[in-house]
């Protein structure tokens, strides 16, 4: 089993920044790629950043990058979303979820990642 818990969401002016953080347990966290989605009211979850067990590739949707930074820490079993120059359009819940097999070649759909968390909200005021 694994469980993983989201920190750092909140009420930001746009154009602010916010660090989002996920402390995961229970499974060999430093074996896996991980992912931040979000999902805003009335629409379906969407991708937003990953990255391989080993840090040496990450991957962003297109709306965040140059924007979104997505980090990991594998002797803390922690990954990290760094949000700069945040858009109203940013708003939504945000969780981090585990990829579903060893090998990770930057899959962005929803339904390959099997352990998620309960997301943290992030709002962007205008």
């Amino acid at each position: 089993q694994v469980q993983l818990v989201e920190s750092g969401g909140g009420l930001v002016q746009a154009g602010g920044s916010l660090r989002l953080s996920c402390a995961a347990s229970g499974r060999t966290f430093s074996s896996y790629a991980m992912g931040w989605f979000r999902q805003a009211p009335g629409k379906e979850r969407e991708f937003v950043a990953s990255i391989t067990a080993s840090s040496i590739r990450t991957f962003y949707t297109d709306s965040v990058k140059g924007r979104f930074t997505i980090s990991r820490d594998n002797a803390k079993n922690t990954v990290t979303l760094q949000m700069n120059s945040l858009k109203p359009e940013d708003t939504a819940v945000y969780f981090c979820a585990v990829y579903g097999a060893s090998y990770y070649s930057g899959s962005s759909q929803v339904r390959d990642f099997r352990f998620w968390g309960q997301g943290t909200q992030v709002t962007v005021s205008s």
